[in-house]
């Protein structure tokens, strides 16, 4: 099974170079042997569950000893959330068998990710090609459009746009940081 971790150390820093507990942290899980994407809000590592387990603490140590005063963690499985996304729906009105019987504020969340979806489609349209086709300068381009028409207003929309994308959602928080400064 492979796993994902997602952490953060504090304190976080402003512009500039990223601080050293960070880069320990990042520096931890890749010599690991855990795949990472280094972001301004944290870092991904992903891997086999054991190696994952093996190095977690690892990571604590490092980023604590070079000056963290916190760390954040959290893990998942690798695709859980597609997984989830890729429910059958026909016979239950285009709900998940597990979200079927309810109503009200999830038919909101529904709706909204349809809006999600129309924007993303709307921005492939204006691109010529899927999100997840576009080199770098056009993704960060597709994520500026996506943010000047609200996507990023909607409930998990940066998750979501990262699929569309092809990238980690850190990538997404780069892109947007990147718009911001």
């Amino acid at each position: 099974m492979r796993l994902e971790a997602e952490f953060t150390s504090e304190p976080f820093h402003g512009e500039g170079s990223p601080p050293e507990h960070a880069v320990a942290a990042r520096d931890a899980a890749a010599e690991a042997g855990l795949d990472t994407d280094f972001g301004p809000l944290g870092t991904l590592a992903r891997g086999e569950a054991k190696e994952l387990y093996d190095a977690l603490p690892v990571i604590a140590r490092a980023a604590l000893d070079a000056g963290a005063t916190q760390v954040t963690l959290q893990v998942r499985r690798v695709g859980a959330d597609k997984a989830e996304a890729a429910e059958p729906r026909a016979a239950t009105g285009g709900k998940t068998p597990r979200d079927a019987g309810k109503a009200g504020a999830d038919e909101t969340v529904v709706e909204l990710n349809d809006a999600l979806a129309r924007l993303i489609a709307d921005v492939e349209r204006e691109m010529g090609a899927k999100l997840g086709e576009l080199d770098r300068a056009g993704k960060q381009r597709a994520v500026r459009v996506l943010r000047e028409r609200g996507a990023f207003d909607l409930r998990k929309s940066v998750s979501s746009v990262a699929d569309a994308l092809g990238v980690t959602r850190f990538t997404v928080y780069n892109y947007l940081n990147r718009e911001a400064d």
